[in-house]
């Protein structure tokens, strides 16, 4: 009997992503896998369920119906509740499988109710950072759309042009622009501010990444810290000591004030977002400029964010937008599905999902699996929170 993939109508608020696309449905069915798509799935992302029979696959009007058929659940956001009240999670069947943003570290609550459940859950969020692994990153893929749409945002609210103009009135200098975070997000809103034509400077506790911003044709800046142990495990910045933090506000404070645009994007995986724009700051800059915080859903780089708001303080626009990839959903769609449709073929040995858990990227991802929460980490953090 062939696997069955199923693909839910995502039912979290502001969320127009589809798990899978039409063309990534047409990959799978090539591999003898049956393909399950809910009604209207793919409407918000630019795909009819037309084209997903064309691909190939069964629509499906009831959504636990679905469920029940899944044998591997593809989703975007976590499992949310229903309209019935009752909860995504309990119509999963017990043995199958789910993949998605699950949030293990910041929602470790999730995976408990998932083992106990007795689903296997691969978390995206868990991808190890690896060559193998690079075209399954979803969280890498959603990171430069976030970059991207940060700067466009930002051209949006700013009373002014990014370029330098010459005109017969005069000259318009360029907009200054500081990227406070050069991960991928980062990378890429630096990317995109200098195509506008913006003056960009990026500053990033890592020193290793010089040589990335420099190479966008960005200036990096270089505080008088102790950074040697600023990168963590794959990559990512690591949390740094509260005084360490304060010398970096203070010393940010001055390129914050002289910027147009400021974006920040510094994360630290599992942890709140490390502060470090104080309100002091953003009062020196100019009115009209703008800043864009893309860690507001973890608490902000600044300490006036506000998630999903707009907030002016002594005229500078503050917005702390939290799902920035869903604006571009048909994109981020086909980008994500790509990313699944990888991971599922990794799993995929002759028609079946075969898990090896010797396998960096198998184990690597795996939450929950067996009845038991397979990652140390989120395991530690469920029985620290149940202590």
């Amino acid at each position: 009997m062939a696997l069955i993939v199923a693909v839910p109508k995502e039912i979290s608020a502001g969320e127009r992503r589809v798990a899978l696309v039409p063309d990534a449905v047409k990959q799978l069915k090539s591999k003898g896998v049956d393909v399950v798509v809910e009604r209207g799935a793919g409407l918000s992302a630019g795909f009819d369920d037309e084209a997903y029979e064309r691909a190939g696959a069964t629509i499906e009007a009831d959504p636990k119906a679905l469920f029940a058929r899944a044998d591997f659940l593809l989703k975007v956001q976590a499992p949310a509740e229903l309209p019935d009240g009752s909860n995504e999670l309990d119509a999963l069947r017990p043995g199958s499988m789910l993949v998605g943003f699950l949030q293990p570290l910041d929602a470790p609550e999730l995976a408990g109710r998932l083992a106990a459940a007795k689903v296997t859950a691969f978390a995206v969020e868990l991808m190890p950072r690896i060559s193998r692994a690079q075209a399954m990153d979803a969280l890498s893929s959603m990171s430069s759309l976030a970059g991207y749409r940060a700067v466009l945002l930002a051209a949006d609210a700013l009373p002014r042009i990014f370029p330098m103009l010459v005109t017969a009135a005069g000259t318009i200098a360029a907009a200054r622009v500081l990227i406070v975070g050069a991960g991928v997000a980062g990378l890429q809103a630096i990317a995109t501010a200098r195509r506008l034509g913006a003056i960009v400077e990026a500053y990033d506790t890592r020193p290793a990444v010089k040589e990335q911003v420099e190479s966008l044709g960005a200036r990096f800046v270089e505080l008088d810290l102790e950074t040697g142990d600023a990168e963590g495990a794959g990559g990512y910045a690591k949390a740094q000591s509260e005084e360490f933090y304060q010398r970096q506000r203070e010393q940010l404070a001055k390129r914050v004030a002289a910027a147009d645009v400021v974006i920040t994007t510094a994360l630290v995986p599992g942890q709140r977002a490390p502060l470090l724009i104080e309100e002091s700051a953003v009062r020196a800059m100019r009115r009209g400029s703008v800043i864009v915080d893309l860690a507001a859903e973890k608490g902000g780089n600044r300490a006036c964010t506000e998630a999903d708001r707009e907030v002016v303080v002594q005229g500078v626009r503050i917005l702390g937008p939290t799902n920035l990839p869903s604006d571009l959903a048909s994109n981020a769609s086909q980008m994500y599905a790509k990313n699944l449709v990888t991971f599922l073929l990794h799993l995929l040995k002759d028609g079946k999902i075969e898990l090896d858990l010797e396998d960096e990227i198998t184990r690597g991802a795996l939450l929950t699996h067996q009845g038991e929460i397979a990652n140390e980490a989120v395991r530690s953090r469920v029985a620290k929170g149940t202590a």
